[in-house]
C-alpha cells in the first residue's frame, strides 16, 4: 500500500503471509540496473521532440547539433536509471531497454481513456501505473501489453491481492501528454512517489 509516511508503496503482507516465492511460477527481479539521465531533445524547425537514455554524468542543457536538416537543442535533463527483469526461477531475462518512465494516473483528464480505468480500477481497489516509451519510437512502436504484464507482475508478487493490486497500462490512449498531471516514479525500486509539483513543467 501507499505509505504518506515513509512516501513509498508498501508490501501488503511479509512473503511468509503471502506465497512464497518458490511456490511462484514466475518471480521476477530487477537486474542490469544502470543509472542515468533521461535527456529531452527538441528540433524547432520541424516542432520535434525525442528522447533517449544517457549514461553522461551531467549531460548540458542547452546543447545544439546539427543532424541532416534537424537542428536538435537539448531542453531537459531527468535523472533517471533503466532496468531488465530476470524471472529467478527460470533464468529468463526480460529487457526494457525501451521502458522511459512510469506514472501514477492521476485521473486529471475526465475525457481520458486512461482516467476512465483509473476510476474503474480505484473501484476495485487498484493502482492504475502508465509505461511510457521513448519518442518518437513510442509512437509507432508502443511497449507490447506482454511486457506490461511482467512489469504487474514484478509490482504484484509481493502483494496481498485481497486488499489492492498495481496495474501497469501503455500510454498510447494519452492524446496530448501536455496536458496530464500524473506523478511519476523514481526510485530504484519503482516503488516511491515523487510529490507532483503544482504545475508540472510542459516539455511536450
Amino acid at each position: 500500500m501507499f505509505s504518506p509516511k515513509t512516501n513509498k508503496i508498501t508490501s501488503q503482507q511479509p512473503l511468509s503471509e503471502t506465497k512464497k516465492m518458490s511456490e511462484i511460477k514466475n518471480v521476477w527481479e530487477m537486474t542490469n540496473i544502470q543509472f542515468g539521465f533521461i535527456v529531452y531533445e527538441k528540433c524547432y524547425q520541424t516542432n520535434e521532440m525525442r528522447t533517449y537514455f544517457s549514461l553522461e554524468d551531467n549531460p548540458i542543457l542547452g546543447d545544439r547539433y546539427r543532424e541532416g536538416k534537424r537542428h536538435w537543442t537539448r531542453v531537459e535533463n531527468a535523472q533517471s536509471f533503466r532496468f531488465d527483469l530476470k524471472n529467478i526461477n527460470t533464468g529468463e531475462v526480460v529487457k526494457f531497454d525501451d521502458l522511459m518512465g512510469l506514472m501514477f494516473c492521476s485521473g486529471c483528464l475526465p475525457d481520458c481513456e486512461l482516467a476512465v480505468l483509473q476510476k474503474k480500477y480505484e473501484a476495485e481497489r487498484s493502482m492504475l501505473i502508465v509505461a511510457f516509451g521513448f519518442f518518437p519510437q513510442a509512437l509507432t512502436d508502443p511497449i507490447p501489453k506482454s511486457k506490461l504484464d511482467i512489469l504487474s507482475d514484478y509490482f504484484n508478487q509481493r502483494r496481498n491481492h485481497n486488499r489492492s493490486k498495481i496495474i501497469v497500462a501503455s500510454s498510447t490512449p494519452i492524446e496530448d501528454i501536455s496536458r496530464c498531471r500524473g506523478d511519476f516514479l523514481h526510485d530504484v525500486d519503482m516503488l516511491s512517489q515523487e510529490p507532483p509539483p503544482k504545475e508540472r513543467k510542459q516539455i511536450f
